[in-house]
């Protein structure tokens, strides 16, 4: 029966992540502490991911690194983008691209730090958003945060920007979406001339011109990405102060994600 470690980091995502690790810095004068295994915070780190629980909360005995190491574990990792990188080796793993069907934003947890801002839908309250695109079959491709003060519109370049280009089984790697859907949200003239400079075709609901329900054969995708987001408990409230450690934390989500689909 494999252990706690086997199954949170199952051997094919330990060899993927592997390639992206980087190398353990040498100590030519010898001594200190033994460095726990990368596995066993890689699963540590997971683990504090999907049940939400506090780096203080870790079950050391379970995983052998404290929640200490586990924490400047991904503190490097994350400075080092490799959270990024093991999301698009993943993708790349899939072995295609689809057009994109649709874009929306959530608003995760209160907190105050780095990229938050008073929801104007929940009293004010401090609070970022989740900005994110998918492919038609909901596999997230890329994933931004704001304030939860900030309007759709002005958050639509970034996420698109960072498509990454991903393998596809025939020709070169797609860097473009076939189509890119999204809602009334982003109903601007400047976001119409921004994609059609760029080559992207699109397909934006206009205001008072299409009905809401029209967008259900689209939107229901994103929604359900996000659906999917919500195992990924640590994303329901934001405790990371710093940006980077909570986009981090939404990229590993989205690898898992995608792993998951990788594996069927």
């Amino acid at each position: 029966m494999a252990g706690i470690v086997e199954r949170l980091v199952p051997d094919e995502l330990w060899v993927l992540f592997q390639r992206v690790v980087p190398e353990v810095p040498s100590r030519p004068q010898g001594g200190g502490r033994r460095r726990h295994g990368d596995r066993e915070v890689l699963a540590a780190i997971v683990f504090v991911a999907t049940s939400g629980c506090t780096w203080q909360q870790l079950p050391t005995a379970s995983f052998g690194p404290s929640g200490a190491t586990a924490h400047r574990r991904f503190t490097e990792w994350t400075k080092a983008r490799v959270w990024a990188r093991l999301h698009r080796l993943v993708l790349d793993e899939l072995g295609g691209l689809v057009p994109l069907r649709d874009r929306l934003s959530q608003h995760a947890g209160p907190e105050k730090g780095d990229l938050t801002g008073p929801n104007p839908v929940d009293r004010g309250k401090y609070g970022s958003k989740i900005h994110l695109i998918t492919e038609r079959t909901g596999l997230p491709l890329s994933v931004g945060i704001s304030g939860a003060n900030l309007h759709d519109s002005q958050a639509l370049e970034p996420p698109v920007r960072g498509i990454p280009p991903i393998r596809s089984r025939r020709g070169r790697r797609r860097r473009k979406p076939g189509k890119l859907h999204a809602d009334k949200g982003y109903d601007y003239a400047h976001l119409r001339r921004w994609l059609r400079g760029r080559g992207n075709k699109h397909r934006i609901a206009r205001k008072g011109a299409e009905s809401s329900q029209r967008l259900g054969r689209h939107r229901w995708t994103i929604e359900r990405t996000m659906a999917w987001l919500a195992g990924c408990h640590r994303l329901h409230r934001r405790y990371e102060r710093k940006a980077e450690h909570f986009l981090a934390f939404t990229s590993i989500a989205y690898t898992l994600i995608c792993y998951r689909r990788l594996t069927k």
